[in-house]
């Protein structure tokens, strides 16, 4: 249950892409009024049918509330919304909190921290654990940084959209922590890869073998969560390869600078390279399935 003084502040969203459109209609649909701005005109369309507001500029949007979101592709991005000229942190009203959600470089959070600084606006890190489908059953989990006192009072908001939260300290730990468990993701993807690969190699039958993994010790939930989908030789995208491969990239770039070596994490960038110049960049990230299975001369289509 939402306090009073939050169901009677309006929010301000920036970014309502595929993660940032669920987001916001947990919040509409728990009554908090949402104020959104996305340069894309669908999907600023898709949030006004939803109940929020639509503004055609930032500056417009900052008006309406303290309270600022937003969920956004990159670094790049993140940096001219938040920390440009016409950007929130320098319009932003006196003492308001600013919340990204994005999944971006250490680097780039730190460059935002220190203009929210200067401007004197709270900075919030969340990272989200999970894909859209998650996004939509409210299941995601939420790492948090930054400022805690702020975290505190929008983590009623965060408890609309995520069953797990953690704080995990006052600068930078959420995005390491995102960086963290998508190495795990992508590692994993890998090894169901080439596990299956070799099964189906050596002859065994592959809806058996998925049945197996699914309940035997490697069961993980990624595993269970992959494992129907997979039976049906299903690709469509829950995230896709070439977003997978950006998280790999800053992952790579993240233990360049605290100097671990990830020998894993450096084959497995090969491979989606391989998956996307055979075109399967838009596919699913569970797709480099398809990949290790070229690689070892098995076919690809037609194996249910």
């Amino acid at each position: 249950m939402l306090s009073s003084t939050l169901l009677q502040s309006p929010i301000a969203w920036i970014g309502v892409g595929k993660m940032g459109l669920p987001l916001i209609t947990h919040l509409l649909n728990a009554g908090v009024v949402v104020h959104i701005y996305d340069p894309s005109t669908e999907r600023a369309e898709l949030s006004r049918t939803l109940g929020a507001i639509v503004h055609s500029n930032i500056q417009s949007l900052l008006l309406q509330s303290k309270y600022i979101f937003s969920s956004l592709p990159n670094d790049q991005i993140l940096l001219d919304v938040a920390t440009s000229q016409h950007g929130v942190l320098p319009l932003a009203q006196p003492g308001s909190t600013f919340t990204d959600t994005s999944t971006v470089s250490v680097s780039a959070s730190e460059q935002v921290a220190t203009c929210a600084k200067q401007f004197g606006v709270k900075y919030v890190r969340v990272a989200l654990s999970g894909n859209p489908t998650v996004a939509k059953a409210g299941q995601l989990t939420i790492m948090a940084s930054g400022d805690q006192s702020s975290y505190e009072l929008i983590l009623p908001l965060l408890r609309l959209v995520g069953s797990n939260h953690f704080y995990l300290g006052n600068q930078e730990q959420a995005r390491l922590m995102k960086l963290v468990i998508n190495l795990m993701i992508s590692v994993s993807a890998g090894m169901i890869a080439e596990a299956l690969a070799l099964g189906r190699k050596g002859g065994l039958d592959w809806q058996q073998m998925l049945e197996v993994m699914e309940t035997s010790a490697v069961a993980s939930p990624m595993v269970k969560y992959k494992t129907p989908v997979l039976k049906d030789r299903d690709f469509t995208s829950t995230m896709s390869a070439i977003a997978q491969t950006k998280d790999i990239d800053l992952i790579l770039d993240a233990a360049k600078i605290h100097g671990v070596p990830l020998h894993l994490t450096v084959t497995l960038r090969q491979m989606y390279q391989a998956l996307i110049a055979q075109g399967g960049g838009e596919d699913d990230y569970i797709a480099i399935v398809k990949q290790v299975e070229r690689s070892a001369g098995l076919k690809v289509d037609g194996v249910i």
